[in-house]
């Protein structure tokens, strides 16, 4: 399995969110103990530094997952054209209609507690941590 975890996603596991934080802790583990992957990409780091993190402190979330279960994608710009286009159809964020974009494009489940993912169910199939663990 391949899964795209959202921005908040990471964010519940770094700050160790409470009950959020403990979900995306234990939707990691069990991502590494099934051999699946993690994807993420350019968005990722981009969110993570608007939210305050440096580039060390990014590195440092990202290596809790072991290499061969984290992959780094690169977004195109026809992909981030499609999310621009499809931000303003549906009235979501640009990082999340790229977010599921990247998932379409890469064959992995959204992760996500974000209801504006529920506007891209034709796009990408969303799960919330609780869902796959």
């Amino acid at each position: 399995m391949i899964y795209n975890l959202d921005t908040s996603i990471w964010l519940d596991f770094g700050m160790k969110r409470g009950e959020n934080g403990e979900s995306a802790l234990k939707l990691i583990i069990k991502i590494i103990e099934e051999n699946s992957i993690i994807i993420y990409s350019n968005i990722h780091i981009k969110e993570l530094e608007d939210f305050g993190y440096s580039i060390d402190e990014i590195n440092s979330i990202f290596h809790v997952v072991k290499p061969n279960n984290i992959r780094f994608v690169n977004t195109s710009k026809e992909q981030k054209d499609e999310a621009k286009q499809l931000a303003y159809q549906k009235k979501i964020p640009k990082a999340d209609a790229l977010h599921a974009i990247l998932a379409r494009d890469n064959d992995a489940i959204m992760v996500s507690r974000d209801s504006h993912f529920k506007k891209l169910n034709n796009i990408v199939e969303t799960k919330k941590p609780e869902e796959i663990i």
